[in-house]
């Protein structure tokens, strides 16, 4: 319930605030229509409902990408939304989650997002929980992001044994990397809040001037770093006070209902159901599918919950703990674990060049035999990511140029290529398809009109009725 709450308050003030904070003061929590789908909480939903279902806690690739191409087929952006197109020319996870293949995943949040469910799954179990997270959240992000993931399932799983919020933050930092940049913001964070205990507004200044990468741009309002310093610096400055917590997390800005979900999370754990409920919130029982396929349409809040907490049991005996009853109630004798390291950072300069050994053998085969335009599309795919576009134009030109030319009709992926938001990695990644010869191809990219800062894409029968102060 926090993270639906957290996540459906903020979302009204998604990216409404960039370069000026918010000024919201009369927050109440509250969903007085009930809930709905969003991505801030329904990827977790699909993955969970899917968990018990294959009752299995860890999905396998395989599975993921089934998931991905039943479920996930609108309403998703960024790594998300690139992601799916990869899929769609057989580029499998994790796969999808490297920085090489996907221009997103060294930055974008869903290392966060994604993530709040599986710190739910396992209370008390730190490592556990971001063990269990990163199966998850590295469909779509690596390197930093994944740091974040560790760094908030820490926290949530803690939140259920500890409710004072510096000891929960420090469960958190221990998860993570000693040379992980999440470390260097959260150490600042702790500076500037010290320093300005009671102004939370000076420490928004000091996080946006310091970590601030694209002029305010995309790259700033979903990157792990402004996001990050939103998020603990609102944990800070809300002191364990539900409304007070979400309300700073709102005015912190940026992409703020990622934000407010994650926040929403570990306080409602604090909280506890019934805490939260005898505040008379005004909460009603429902939550409604308005983007997934193949999925539930008659979910409410507690159904969502009644699943996370029969994988949590799952979870538990699979750790070695155990239900018990105690004075006439049910209780769980869980091992506890220390939070710590489950996952360093990556070495990425020799990405490229170890995936091009591992791979290259195959990228070669599909380009010499394969009928398949899937096949051909990721052949080329990858081999232009990792470099190798030269070495298969010298070695087989005519099959080459062949697989170039079926990759022209992959144009949802191009149009992500050549439309999507400007970015260091994705300013890169579409010099490389130039430099390759694949070009942006109009015919098909019109059709759909992209606007960037919102993420919003119309469908083309919606465009005749837009008129200009629509954009």
């Amino acid at each position: 319930m926090g993270q639906i709450i957290g996540n459906l308050n903020g979302m009204p003030y998604e990216f409404k605030f960039g370069r000026e904070p918010g000024n919201v003061t009369d927050y109440v929590p509250a969903l007085p229509d009930g809930a709905f789908t969003d991505d801030d909480t329904d990827i977790e939903w699909v993955y969970v409902y899917n968990m018990q279902k294959n009752n299995n806690l860890l999905l396998s690739p395989g599975t993921l990408s089934e998931i991905w191409k039943q479920s996930f087929n609108q309403r998703i952006w960024c790594s998300n939304g690139y992601v799916r197109r990869l899929l769609d020319i057989g580029i499998d996870p994790p796969l999808t989650g490297k920085i090489s293949l996907n221009p997103w995943a060294e930055f974008n949040i869903s290392g966060q997002f994604i993530c709040e469910t599986f710190g739910l799954i396992c209370p008390a179990m730190p490592q556990s929980a971001a063990r269990l997270g990163l199966n998850y959240t590295k469909v779509t992000i690596d390197a930093e992001p994944a740091q974040t993931t560790q760094l908030f399932t820490a926290m949530i799983a803690t939140a259920f044994i500890e409710n004072d919020i510096n000891m929960i933050l420090d469960a958190g930092y221990a998860a993570l990397d000693p040379s992980s940049k999440v470390k260097t913001i959260i150490d600042d964070i702790k500076k500037w809040h010290m320093e300005n205990p009671d102004d939370w507004r000076t420490t928004r200044k000091l996080l946006q001037e310091k970590y601030t990468q694209a002029n305010g741009t995309v790259r700033d309002g979903n990157g792990y770093e402004l996001i990050t310093g939103a998020t603990i610096a609102s944990f800070l400055y809300g002191q364990g006070d539900f409304s007070k917590t979400i309300q700073t997390g709102i005015n912190f800005g940026w992409d703020c209902d990622n934000t407010t979900a994650t926040l929403g999370t570990i306080i409602g754990t604090i909280m506890g159901y019934k805490k939260m409920m005898s505040h008379g919130w005004k909460i009603v029982d429902r939550y409604r599918n308005t983007s997934r396929d193949a999925m539930p349409t008659d979910e409410t809040i507690t159904s969502f919950a009644d699943r996370v907490f029969e994988l949590m049991e799952k979870m538990v005996r699979q750790n070695g703990g155990k239900r018990i009853l105690r004075d006439d109630k049910y209780y769980f004798l869980i091992p506890k674990e220390e939070s710590g390291i489950v996952e360093r950072l990556p070495e990425l300069k020799g990405q490229i060049s170890e995936l091009a050994e591992v791979f290259g053998p195959e990228i070669e085969l599909e380009i010499k035999n394969s009928s398949s335009k899937e096949a051909l599309c990721r052949a080329v795919y990858m081999g232009i990511c990792l470099d190798l576009d030269t070495e298969m134009k010298g070695k087989y030109p005519e099959q080459w140029d062949e697989a170039k030319a079926a990759f022209e009709d992959c144009w949802k992926l191009k149009q992500l290529i050549f439309q999507d938001a400007e970015f260091p990695s994705m300013l890169r990644l579409r010099e490389q398809f130039l430099q390759a010869g694949i070009s942006e191809s109009k015919k098909e990219i019109d059709k759909i009109i992209i606007w960037q800062e919102q993420r919003i894409f119309f469908p083309p029968e919606q465009v005749m009725d837009l008129k200009i102060e629509d954009y």
